[in-house]
């Protein structure tokens, strides 16, 4: 089998260790130009001679905020995919985080060759593109853009032998659309619990990069894009030491909102901005915070989860949420004793506020690191994820022979050349 995820996070690699260690042979493709925090993606001595990994590389540089320079930059990388699945046979493939039109000649791609594929649905896409094209064309050519775009990713929906959503929302959207969701089951995102384990907030890597001590650690780490307003870190920031709070902040990621922050901090002492940091380094990273923070925009209020939320939660640490109260992130930062606030001011100054308070008592951050960790471990089972997802595979590689059937029928009569 092939999966493919665009993004390369540590959760989708964690995937393809359990299926290869359930006698899948897996080959795990990634995109090499999308910089972003990454899982671990080269097989190691404990990992099954079955799995390997592979980066795929676009003719086109990604050009992440030109539309015309990212359509190119995807129907390139679709070649380059194609490329790569031509040189061997693969029973089914799992298409994860691959990009809209990317995807769409993808899907196109499978149907010539009749090869079986599972859609990993993280994200609906085409919304977030009819919200730029809100935003940026008159709206009788931003309709156009909005009905294009959605008309392309049910027909993904539809195409796939089966798909996995990571929620209930995804459900919702899909019968607006009229999509039957006979072919769907929902698997919520996980973190690999097994590698994110919760540490010493001094490390080797906090004393490496020169963490102070004293002060309150807050903590961001993951993508800052168009999803997220990263001038609310530093909102957070200022309402936390503004109620007698000696706090300073770390931000990991890369990209234009780190860009943006960097340029809104500068001369700032009580703000560190870092690149993405190699993945075993991650539980370090995470363990030397005193609270983490997650964000999100409200027009990504049901389908995009911040997958930084479930790591924090592995890692162990009390969670500030600014997320719309309606996505499934704010569930799980509920439920582990964190802080839901709203994406805006008002909610940043709540979130401080909550922060003020449980950083007076070290004893009970442990005890919400704790309360996060066992909720990490309640629902982060890998065995049991893994089982769902072999049985996608099979209902996917099922559904596929199912419908040639009568292809084949009919050419056997000879109707038509195969």
């Amino acid at each position: 089998m092939n999966l493919h995820d665009y993004s390369g996070h540590p959760f989708q690699a964690q995937l393809s260790r359990d299926l290869a260690a359930r006698g899948h042979h897996v080959l795990h493709g990634y995109c090499a130009q999308y910089v972003t925090g990454r899982g671990l993606l080269e097989r190691t001595s404990d990992d099954p001679r079955t799995l390997a990994f592979a980066p795929t590389s676009a003719g086109e540089p990604l050009v992440k905020y030109s539309p015309v320079g990212r359509t190119r930059f995807e129907l390139s990388y679709a070649r380059a995919w194609q490329r790569a699945l031509e040189g061997e046979h693969f029973d089914v493939v799992v298409a994860c985080n691959v990009p809209l039109f990317a995807l769409a000649r993808m899907r196109r791609y499978f149907a010539r060759r009749r090869q079986p594929w599972v859609l990993w649905h993280q994200d609906v896409y085409s919304l977030g593109v009819a919200a730029e094209a809100r935003r940026r064309l008159p709206g009788p050519v931003a309709g156009v853009i909005a009905s294009a775009v959605q008309r392309a990713e049910q027909a993904q929906v539809r195409a796939a032998d089966s798909v996995v959503a990571i929620g209930d929302g995804f459900l919702e959207q899909y019968r607006r659309w009229g999509v039957p969701t006979g072919h769907v089951r929902v698997i919520p995102n996980w973190a690999p619990v097994d590698h994110l384990v919760p540490g010493e907030r001094e490390n080797a890597w906090s004393v490496r990069n020169g963490l102070p001590v004293e002060p309150v650690r807050l903590l961001y780490a993951g993508t800052l894009g168009r999803k997220h307003n990263p001038l609310l870190l530093l909102e957070l920031l200022d309402a936390v030491r503004a109620r007698g709070v000696d706090a300073v902040l770390t931000v990991v990621s890369e990209g234009v909102g780190a860009d943006d922050l960097a340029v809104a901090a500068r001369g700032r002492a009580d703000v560190r901005l870092m690149g993405y940091q190699p993945a075993a380094d991650l539980p370090d990273v995470l363990a030397s915070a005193d609270a983490v923070i997650a964000l999100l925009e409200p027009d990504a209020a049901q389908f995009s989860v911040p997958s930084k939320v479930h790591s924090y939660l592995s890692a162990g640490r009390p969670i500030v949420a600014l997320v719309p109260a309606g996505n499934p992130a704010a569930r799980d930062v509920a439920g582990a004793g964190g802080c839901v606030a709203t994406p805006d001011v008002a909610g940043a100054h709540e979130a401080a506020s909550w922060i003020a308070e449980v950083t007076r008592d070290p004893a009970g951050l442990q005890v919400l690191g704790k309360r996060a960790r066992a909720l990490a471990e309640e629902q982060f089972d890998i065995a049991r994820i893994g089982a769902e997802f072999d049985a996608v595979l099979h209902d996917a590689v099922r559904i596929a022979e199912h419908a040639r059937e009568p292809v084949l029928a009919l050419a056997s009569a000879g109707g038509i050349r195969l």
